[in-house]
């Protein structure tokens, strides 16, 4: 099954400021042991996220590999993969395809994979936005309570999406958790 995974308030901690390098860079704990153990099971496991900081000058895209590169050896050091990181450098104001809510990330990702659709994918994020983007790219949405996540819920329960259901978790460790033994892992 494919994995999307949302990476500020998901893998990494997020209190709404930008992380604006490697060094500022944290991961939550237990959440690369959670994408490590995914990849064991069989996953595959993509990365969709929005880094407006790039286009409002806070960092460069040397500073945003950087910041992917420590994320991809702290997974392949706990045995995992990533196989893709999707990002959108643009601003909000830009109106570009790619920034969740949108789905153009999520294209990216299925392009990539050679798929004709993301059905039956599970998009993990912290934010409405990720949320949306899962439902329109026809993906099954998971929100999980860290980074903006408990904001998201409070406001799920005052404005819910449409026609979702939307699975919680504290954690994507406990996401993770959850899936393995319900797939016999």
């Amino acid at each position: 099954m494919l994995i999307i995974l949302d990476r500020d308030g998901v893998i990494n901690e997020y209190d709404g400021n930008y992380i604006c390098s490697a060094e500022d860079w944290h991961p939550i704990p237990g959440s690369i042991e959670a994408v490590a153990r995914l990849c064991n099971a069989g996953h595959r496991i993509a990365i969709a996220t929005n880094q407006s900081g790039i286009a409002r000058g806070y960092y460069g895209l040397e500073e945003l590999d950087a910041m992917h590169e420590k994320l991809e050896s702290l997974v392949e050091a706990a045995g995992g993969c990533i196989d893709i990181i999707a990002y959108c450098p643009h601003h909000p104001d830009d109106r570009c395809h790619c920034r969740k809510p949108l789905t153009g990330l999520l294209e990216q990702i299925r392009s990539h994979y050679h798929l004709d659709s993301l059905d039956g994918a599970i998009m993990v994020g912290d934010s409405r936005k990720d949320l949306e983007a899962a439902i329109a790219g026809n993906c099954q949405p998971v929100l999980v309570r860290t980074g903006n996540g408990r904001d998201t819920e409070r406001h799920l329960d005052a404005r819910p999406i449409r026609g979702a259901e939307v699975a919680v978790y504290d954690t994507l460790s406990k996401f993770t958790d959850a899936l393995l033994p319900a797939e016999g892992w």
